[in-house]
């Protein structure tokens, strides 16, 4: 199996591989299109700010990859939200392969939300073996807005409390995102990292 995993600009991308590496799995850090488009699965971490993150993408013409890919990918934190249709971070039109906007929380609490928090799920390959309520490690200031199911797309499969409820995961096709960082979230993390990897479409 061929792991893709996305350089663009943007960082996390070694935890991203650590974690990786922890669970045995072999990959490949490239901006290459064309490895991209062939590889038998695609991470797309990030750590970063929208509107930047996009420009750089729209540069290198990985904006059109990433929305034209077929196989199973994997948004992380910033990668989740670049899935979604409009960020409100700088005003920024995203990758809309997910039907879904994103803002900044507007809570009385700190904001980042840092730290471990429970995640609750509907059923998907992703979470099997994942313990309902399972806590996982957050950094972010702005989270997708909470998007129910239609006949025409799945967006919200799980979601997380900040004094308001918001995305923890995304979906839709062959595209998953977490707003978590499962390279940060130790065992539970590791087994969502193996469940994608193994995750067929």
């Amino acid at each position: 199996m061929t792991v893709a995993v996305i350089e663009y600009n943007a960082g996390n991308i070694k935890s991203v591989t650590n974690a990786l590496t922890r669970i045995g799995a072999a990959f490949e850090v490239t901006g290459d299109r064309r490895l991209i488009s062939t590889a038998d699965r695609v991470i797309f971490p990030g750590v970063g700010e929208a509107r930047s993150a996009m420009a750089y993408l729209r540069e290198k013409g990985l904006d059109e990859t990433i929305s034209a890919l077929q196989q199973p990918v994997l948004g992380i934190c910033l990668g989740l939200q670049l899935f979604c249709s409009y960020s409100g971070e700088n005003d920024t039109e995203c990758l809309g392969v997910i039907e879904s906007t994103v803002d900044r929380f507007t809570v009385p609490r700190k904001v980042p939300h840092m730290g471990w928090s429970r995640v609750f799920y509907e059923a998907h390959p992703i979470f099997e073996m994942v313990e309902q309520g399972s806590y996982l490690y957050f950094v972010h200031s702005y989270r997708a807005n909470l998007s129910p199911a239609t006949v025409a797309t799945v967006a919200t499969v799980a979601t997380c409390h900040y004094e308001e409820a918001f995305s923890a995961a995304v979906a839709h096709r062959n595209f998953f995102g977490v707003q978590f960082h499962p390279e940060k979230s130790g065992a539970v993390g590791q087994q969502i990292l193996s469940n994608f990897l193994r995750w067929q479409l």
